[in-house]
C-alpha cells in the first residue's frame, strides 16, 4: 500500500526509517506529527490516549517535562510504540560530531528511544555521523532531520545557507530529510525542487487557521504545505489547545492525507 500511495518518494528512498514512516502514515492515513508540548508525564499520556489514532509521529522536548523520570519516560515510549507512532526528539543538535554523539547518551539517553532527531548543520556534516554513532552504540537505527528552513519570523536561515544544507544533506545516508517552512508554500516548492524525491521534508508552521501565532510563529494551511512538497505536517497548538483535541487531530489527519492523495494522483 505504501509504495502505491507514495509513488516516486517511496521508489527513490534509500532510508529504512523513511520507508517506515511512510508505512506508518499509510496505515493511519495521516501525515501528522504532533508537537507534544506538555510539561507533565500525565499530560503526555493523555495526548496519546486522545489523539494517538490520528497521528503518525510524536515530536518531543524531553527536557521540558517537569516530572520526568527514566521509568515514566520508558512507559511513555512503550505506549507511543503500541500506538504505532514514531518518536521524534526535536533536540536541534548543533555541536561537533563527538559531542553530539555524547549528547545522544547522557541523562536522557536519547539514542535508546528516539527514531528521529533534528540538527543544525552549522558545525558541518560530521554532526550527522556523530548522531548516527549514538544510535549505533545501542544497536539501533534512526534518522536525522536537518533544519533547512524555519517558520519563525526573522530567522537567519537564508537561501544560501539552505542551499548548503541541502547540498551536503542530500548525499549523506544518515540524513532522513529536512525541516521546511510550512507557513510558506512558495519556499516549500523551492525547497522540494532542491531536495529532489529521495529525502523527506517535514514542516512546522502549519495550522488550519492560517496567519501569525505567538512570539513570531507563522502558520500556513496543511493542504497547501503537502501540495507544495511537505511529507509530514508538524502541528502543536492547533491540536492540543483546541476545545476538542480528538476531533482536531482527526481533521488535520484527513486534510493532510487527502492532500497527499491529490498530490500523488
Amino acid at each position: 500500500m505504501a509504495s502505491e500511495i507514495w509513488g516516486e518518494r517511496w521508489a527513490s528512498s534509500t532510508s529504512d526509517i523513511a520507508r517506515r514512516y511512510m508505512e506508518v502514515a499509510s496505515r493511519k492515513q495521516s501525515l501528522v506529527c504532533l508537537a507534544a508540548d506538555r510539561r507533565t508525564m500525565a499530560g503526555l499520556f493523555e495526548l496519546i490516549d486522545s489523539v494517538g489514532p490520528y497521528l503518525a509521529a510524536l515530536k518531543t522536548h524531553v527536557d521540558l517535562v517537569d516530572d520526568w523520570t527514566p521509568e515514566s519516560w520508558s512507559d511513555f515510549c512503550e505506549k507511543a510504540r503500541d500506538a504505532d507512532l514514531l518518536i521524534f526528539e526535536d533536540r536541534k543538535f548543533a555541536d561537533i560530531g563527538k559531542i553530539s554523539r555524547d549528547q545522544m547518551a547522557g541523562v536522557y539517553d536519547i539514542r535508546s528511544w528516539s527514531d528521529l532527531v533534528t540538527a543544525h548543520l552549522i558545525s558541518g556534516p560530521d554532526i550527522v555521523d556523530g548522531l548516527q554513532s549514538g544510535w549505533d552504540d545501542v544497536g539501533r537505527s534512526g534518522g536525522v532531520l536537518l533544519l533547512a528552513q524555519m517558520s519563525s519570523r526573522g530567522n537567519l536561515l537564508n537561501p544560501n545557507y539552505t542551499d548548503e544544507v541541502v547540498a551536503k544533506g542530500k548525499s549523506h545516508p544518515g540524513v532522513f530529510g529536512f525541516i521546511g517552512n510550512g507557513s510558506s508554500p512558495e519556499e516549500l516548492i523551492e525547497l522540494r525542487l532542491k531536495v529532489g524525491s529521495e529525502k523527506l521534508i517535514w514542516t512546522p508552521g502549519v495550522n488550519l487557521v492560517v496567519g501569525d501565532g505567538e512570539m513570531g510563529q507563522r502558520y500556513g494551511h496543511p493542504r497547501d504545505a503537502v501540495l507544495a512538497g511537505s511529507d509530514c505536517i508538524i502541528v502543536g497548538s492547533g491540536i492540543h489547545r483546541s476545545d476538542n483535541p480528538t476531533e482536531s487531530a482527526k481533521e488535520y489527519a484527513q486534510s493532510s492525507w487527502n492532500a497527499l492523495l491529490e498530490r500523488e494522483s
